[in-house]
């Protein structure tokens, strides 16, 4: 679990990032499942986008998705959200245990 000053650090950190997935009307399928869990090993901290025409709100998908690849929700607005998860293999880490 994040404290709340480690998820403002990291809400701050995600203000400067590109989104660089989006939710579109298909949902959340497997293959955007692995997508997401190779991003978050890569890159540990990523924003991504809900369209418009998602049947899934933002919550929903960024719940969904922190579930399904055991990250954790750092913030949602609007139709875009955050996910982090502390990296198995990467020497740069956010955040020690």
């Amino acid at each position: 679990m994040l404290s709340s000053k480690q998820r403002n650090t990291l809400r701050a950190m995600a203000s400067r990032f590109d989104t660089i997935f989006q939710i579109g009307k298909g949902g959340i399928s497997e293959e955007t499942v692995r997508q997401v869990d190779a991003a978050l090993e890569a890159r540990e901290l990523i924003k991504l986008r809900v369209l418009e025409y998602c049947e899934l709100s933002a919550r929903e998908a960024a719940e969904a998705l922190a579930v399904a690849t055991g990250a954790e929700v750092v913030t949602v607005i609007g139709t875009r959200f955050v996910l982090y998860r502390k990296s198995e293999n990467k020497q740069r880490i956010f955040f020690d245990d």
